[in-house]
C-alpha cells in the first residue's frame, strides 16, 4: 500500500450537526461528493488532497484514510485482521503511533481493549517484518495515529492524518468558561451565511471563538496553518521525493518530484500568500465580565488576528453597531426549563429588544439549547438550524431584522414543542379530553 501515490475514499468526520458545512467547504475546494451521513462526508482523492484538507477545513474534525473494511465478531478476529495490514510500508520502525477507537459490539465489555489490541497486532507485524524493530505507542498524538470503529460486526481501520482534531485549532490558550468549540463556531458563521465583506458582532463574546473564527475567514487564513503536527507528518515517506507523476488535484499546481514534506510547506506558504488582511470588516466582540474580554483578547492574540477585532466590556445591549448589513451572533446561556430560571427569561427578552431596536438591517442569530426560552426572544426566526454544543441539542434561530418586527411574529407553542428535543420535553400527563396539547407529532 503507497499512501502517497494512490487514491481512494477519502472520509472526512465533524461533529453531529455539522456535516452540511462541511460539505459545502468541500464543494467549494472542487470536490465532489460520493456519500454523506450525519457526521460524515466522503470523497475521492489521495494524500495530497488529505493534507490540503487538513489545512484549510473549518468545521470537520478528522480526516481519515480507510485502510481495511471488513466483518469482525471478536477481539481475536480484530488482532489478526489488524496484523494482516501492510503497517511495515505505513509506520517508521523508530517512530510513534497512537490508537484510538469508537466500539459498539455485544462481545466487548472493556472498550479500551480494541485499542489495545490493535496496537499489539501492529506492534506485533512491525517486529517480523523489521528486523524485531517496531515504534513506541501511547496516548500522545505527535506521531501517527490509527482510528478503528467498530460497529456491530462491521470494522473499519483507519489511518488518522490529522492525529489531534482539526477543532483544536491551537489559539485558544485559555478557554474560559464553557468555550464554544471552533468548528462549531465556525459551522455557525457559515450556516448564517454572513457576507465576510460586512461587519460580525458578538456581543457576548465569551472567550472569543466566534468573533475570531470570523476574522480567519474574513482574513482567509487557513485553519489548519495554527498546528505544527498533523498525523500525515509521520506517515512513512513523507520526507522522502516522490515520482514525477502528475497526479489530478482540484485547484492545485502539480508538485511532481517533491517530498511529501516539500509539499506540505509549499501548500502553507500558498496558503499565507492568499490571505487578505486588506479586506477584512469590523469584527466587534464586547462581553459583560472584563476577565472574558481580557481571555478573548489573548486567544485573539495567538490567533494573530487581534489587530482586526475591537474588544470591549459592557452590556450586550450597549454594544456598538456598524452600519448594516452584516451579523449578529450571540450564544447566550441555555437553562434548564422555560421558568426554571426567570433572569434568563429577561435575559432572552432583552435579546429581542436588542435585535429589534439596535440591529435593523442585520441578521441576527441565536444559538440556544433551550428552544422554550428562544420564544421570548420575541421574533418569528426564519430559520431554526440544529446543531450540537457538546452534547447539548441545540438550534441556531436566525432572524431577519426589519423595522416593524413584533411579539406575535413568535413561532406557536406546537411549533415551540416540535422543535424541543426529547431532554427537554416534559413527561406528558395522564391522557385528559380537556387538557391534551395536539402538537401535530
Amino acid at each position: 500500500m503507497n499512501l502517497w501515490k494512490n487514491t481512494y475514499p477519502i472520509i472526512v468526520s465533524c461533529a453531529k450537526g455539522l456535516a452540511p458545512y462541511t460539505e459545502q467547504e468541500l464543494k467549494g475546494m472542487g470536490y465532489s461528493i460520493i456519500e454523506a451521513t450525519e457526521n460524515t462526508v466522503v470523497i475521492r482523492g489521495g494524500m495530497r488532497d488529505m493534507m490540503r484538507l487538513n489545512l484549510h477545513l473549518r468545521t470537520a474534525h478528522r480526516v481519515l484514510a480507510p485502510l481495511l473494511r471488513t466483518e469482525c465478531y471478536n477481539l481475536r478476529q480484530l488482532y489478526d485482521d489488524v496484523a494482516s495490514i501492510d503497517w511495515e510500508n505505513l509506520l517508521d520502525p523508530d517512530g510513534y503511533f497512537t490508537v484510538s477507537s469508537v466500539v459498539h459490539n455485544s462481545t466487548i465489555r472493556d472498550t479500551r481493549m480494541p485499542s489495545l489490541v490493535t496496537k499489539d497486532a501492529i506492534a506485533d507485524r512491525m517486529r517480523i517484518y523489521c528486523a524485531g524493530s517496531r515504534p513506541d505507542s501511547g496516548p500522545e498524538t505527535f506521531g501517527a495515529s490509527v482510528f478503528v470503529y467498530w460497529e456491530d460486526i462491521e470494522m473499519i481501520v483507519y489511518l488518522d492524518t490529522t492525529g489531534a482534531p482539526l477543532s483544536k485549532r491551537g489559539y485558544r490558550r485559555i478557554p474560559g468558561e464553557a468555550p464554544m468549540q471552533e468548528t462549531l463556531a465556525a459551522g455557525c458563521i457559515l450556516a448564517s451565511e454572513w457576507d465576510p465583506t460586512t461587519p460580525f458582532i458578538s456581543p457576548m463574546c465569551g472567550s472569543g471563538t466566534p468573533a475570531i473564527e470570523a476574522a480567519l475567514i474574513a482574513l482567509n487564513r487557513a485553519p489548519g496553518s495554527f498546528k505544527s503536527h498533523f498525523g500525515f507528518m509521520s506517515i512513512k515517506g513523507y520526507d522522502l521525493k516522490l515520482p514525477n507523476e502528475r497526479l489530478k488535484n482540484p485547484g492545485r499546481r502539480r508538485f511532481g518530484g517533491a517530498s511529501p514534506a516539500e509539499i506540505w510547506k509549499e501548500m502553507v506558504q500558498e496558503a499565507r500568500d492568499a490571505e487578505t488582511p486588506d479586506r477584512v470588516p469590523p469584527i466587534l466582540a464586547s462581553d459583560i465580565s472584563e476577565g472574558a474580554v481580557e481571555i478573548a483578547n489573548m486567544n485573539a492574540i495567538a490567533a494573530g488576528v487581534s489587530r482586526y477585532i475591537s474588544f470591549s466590556v459592557n452590556d450586550f445591549a450597549d454594544s456598538k453597531i456598524p452600519p448594516p448589513p452584516g451579523v449578529v451572533f450571540i450564544n447566550p446561556a441555555y437553562g434548564e426549563r422555560l421558568g426554571a430560571d426567570d433572569d434568563l427569561v429577561a435575559l432572552y427578552g432583552r435579546i429581542g429588544d436588542f435585535f429589534k431596536q439596535r440591529c435593523v438591517g442585520y441578521t441576527g442569530c441565536v444559538l440556544t439549547g433551550n428552544m422554550a426560552l428562544s420564544r421570548k426572544v420575541g421574533l418569528r426566526s426564519k430559520h431554526r438550524i440544529p446543531f450540537y454544543n457538546g452534547p447539548i441539542e441545540c438550534r441556531m434561530m436566525v432572524y431577519d431584522l426589519y423595522e416593524g418586527g413584533k411579539t406575535e411574529d413568535v413561532p406557536s407553542d406546537a411549533e415551540i414543542i416540535a422543535e424541543l428535543p426529547e431532554s427537554q420535553r416534559a413527561p406528558e400527563p395522564p391522557a385528559a379530553a380537556d387538557d391534551v396539547l395536539s402538537t401535530g407529532v
